[in-house]
């Protein structure tokens, strides 16, 4: 299998590191970023070799992405997630029917866009003969490792913040995994995996503590430039806790441009953070390049609930780049879009994903963006793993029923 990568490269300092060896952060505790031969990739790899490609879903990059071994690609299934238009809450939102775009990523396995992620951390891991795998999660990252690292034979450790939604708690530990709830928040199962390290012997998977769930993630920049054939939208609202995504698409986007595939100009790219757990955001309007530790962090968006992120200058840095912004909203706003959402154009979005929606609409009120901009809310997960209303339309078929009530 062809593959361009040359080497990888500290995200702060820029120093670089071999390939095809483990790593975790760099020396300077900082993310690291795989590197390709560009000029080697766009002699040699054409548009229409991905349009061929047999592979499914996002594995369709395969030469775009590090795994260098055939059998080393773990594979549940993937698929190309649906771009679907918002036609009867467009309005409501402030914009124009078909201009509003959700890219579902809970069509993938383990209902989550953690799925791409998680895929290429676990297959790289799988290369380097890895057998044991830890890691931090509100409940869709942990599900998407548990089940890759099953298909591939590993074992898998996950730590939860003890008020992880349940269903992807009792997910989690189907699919295979140690699953452990701890009274704290990500960050603190953050600390007890790192500090196991040498303990117990696992690698640490956490959000941009290894180099590959970014490539994973690109592969949503990779797939939405082809979905819209080959060219980029005005602006991406996304979800932003560990920012890996956001982090992933800017990267996907600077690569394409560099291979001639794309051209113009790139999108805005929104960080969206619920109120009370908005650390990017509040570094982007203080001018900062690194957020500090939200303290009480709290949202009924559980997967945005990250307090601090160990590549905020980097999500910071895509946003700024960008000519975009940083937007926090409210539980209950985040809520009533999802509602209004799916009750008027039948798309249950995830609390995560209703969040975009609720930040395009206040952007829509502020003027950063207008009505006639192609905008991309992206879905994070299936709305089906989160809490909704109850039914309390009883029928009792014992008794006469009065029809005319349906008629209303």
């Amino acid at each position: 299998m062809t593959n361009f990568v040359t080497h990888l490269e500290c995200s702060l300092t820029g120093k670089i590191y071999e390939s095809g060896k483990v790593h975790g952060l760099s020396e300077a505790g900082r993310p690291l970023l795989v590197r390709y031969d560009l000029d080697r990739m766009r002699a040699e790899l054409r548009k229409e070799d991905i349009a061929n490609s047999k592979a499914n879903g996002f594995w369709r990059y395969a030469p775009m992405l590090p795994v260098t071994k055939p059998e080393s690609r773990i594979s549940l299934g993937e698929v190309m997630t649906p771009l679907m238009p918002l036609h009867a809450s467009a309005e409501k939102l402030g914009g124009k029917a078909g201009h509003i775009i959700v890219k579902d990523e809970g069509r993938l396995p383990t209902g989550s866009f953690k799925a791409r992620g998680l895929a290429l951390a676990v297959s790289m891991a799988h290369e380097f003969g890895l057998d044991h795998l830890a890691i931090p999660t509100n409940g869709n990252a942990g599900a998407a490792m548990a089940a890759y690292a099953r298909q591939a034979g590993m074992r898998a450790t996950v730590f939860c913040p003890s008020d992880t939604p349940d269903i992807n708690i009792r997910e989690i530990q189907l699919q295979g995994a140690d699953t452990y709830l701890v009274n704290g928040l990500i960050n603190d199962c953050g600390k007890i995996v790192g500090e196991g390290k040498d303990a117990v012997g696992w690698f640490d998977i956490s959000t941009l503590k290894e180099p590959y769930r970014i490539e994973g993630k690109k592969t949503m920049g990779l797939e939405l430039a082809e979905q819209l054939g080959w060219t980029l939208p005005d602006v991406i609202f996304y979800p932003t806790g560990g920012g890996t995504g956001l982090i992933g698409m800017w990267k996907a986007f600077a690569e394409l441009k560099a291979l001639g595939w794309i051209s113009g100009k790139m999108p805005r790219m929104i960080a969206v953070q619920a109120e009370g757990c908005a650390p990017i955001v509040k570094a982007f309007q203080d001018g900062e390049e690194h957020a500090p530790l939200w303290q009480d962090a709290h949202t009924v968006a559980a997967g945005i609930r990250v307090p601090i992120a160990v590549g905020d200058f980097l999500i910071l840095r895509a946003v700024r780049e960008s000519g975009g912004t940083a937007i926090s909203v409210s539980d209950d706003h985040i809520m009533s879009v999802r509602d209004n959402i799916a009750s008027d154009d039948g798309i249950l979005l995830c609390p995560e994903g209703a969040a975009t929606a609720a930040a395009y609409q206040l952007a829509i009120e502020t003027g950063d963006v207008k009505p006639d901009e192609k905008a991309i809310l992206f879905n994070c997960a299936t709305g089906l793993k989160y809490p909704m209303p109850a039914v309390i339309s009883p029928l009792d078929k014992d008794q006469p029923i009065d029809y005319s009530r349906f008629q209303n």
